[in-house]
């Protein structure tokens, strides 16, 4: 269910005006870390303070986006940017405890990945609204469908160079998200291969094992 609340998200993002893709986004979002919460290992009267300090937090965001200016869009989206990571921790942490891969396995890892790349959409937009510099180079706009879509092909270091960076801090980002891709698919992916290889290996020693 976190996995197709993202890609609802980005759909939102892709179809819907600046101001509402920004409200619509950030609802899923809570929607998103409000179920990822349901599996951690937190003390339940923690999650439950965690959980009304989201919802009151992203519903007072929420309300101040439709009448706000730039500085409040920006501090909107640091406020987007910090439950992502929240999102983050939590269900790469619930895949790290996995010790046999599934499905859910398998799905929290992508909607992992695909947080990373909201989070640091969510930190360029931060970087466009609270800066004077623009975002990016050649007068390109800073609007959602742009840096969503720049968000990605850095994550993924694809590196098309229509869209580059005119400035910091939104070059020092566009590295530290090209690292973060590069590490998640190396360490969380190789965790993976590992428990599969080794549950695949206890399967093959149980199957040639002679019955009693």
């Amino acid at each position: 269910m976190v996995f197709a609340l993202l890609l609802a998200s980005f759909a939102a993002a892709a179809v819907l005006n600046e101001r509402p893709a920004r409200i619509v986004t950030l609802l899923l979002y809570v929607g998103a870390v409000l179920l990822a919460l349901r599996f951690t290992d937190f003390p339940a009267r923690a999650v439950r303070r965690l959980r009304w300090g989201l919802i009151a937090g992203s519903v007072i965001v929420a309300a101040a986006v439709v009448v706000s200016g730039r500085l409040i869009e920006g501090l909107a989206a640091l406020w987007t940017a910090t439950i992502l990571l929240l999102t983050v921790s939590v269900v790469v942490g619930r895949v790290l405890r996995h010790r046999v891969v599934t499905m859910q396995t398998v799905f929290g890892a992508l909607s992992a990945y695909l947080l990373i790349g909201f989070m640091f959409a969510a930190l360029f937009t931060a970087a466009a609204k609270l800066t004077t510099t623009p975002l990016f180079a050649d007068g390109e706009p800073a609007d959602p469908n742009g840096i969503q879509y720049f968000a990605f092909i850095t994550l993924t270091t694809t590196g098309y160079g229509d869209l580059t960076p005119a400035g910091q801090p939104g070059r020092s980002l566009a590295v530290l998200e090209a690292l973060a891709g590069q590490i998640f698919l190396v360490t969380l992916v190789a965790r993976l291969v590992s428990v599969l290889g080794t549950e695949r290996r206890r399967s093959a020693r149980d199957d040639a094992t002679p019955e009693p």
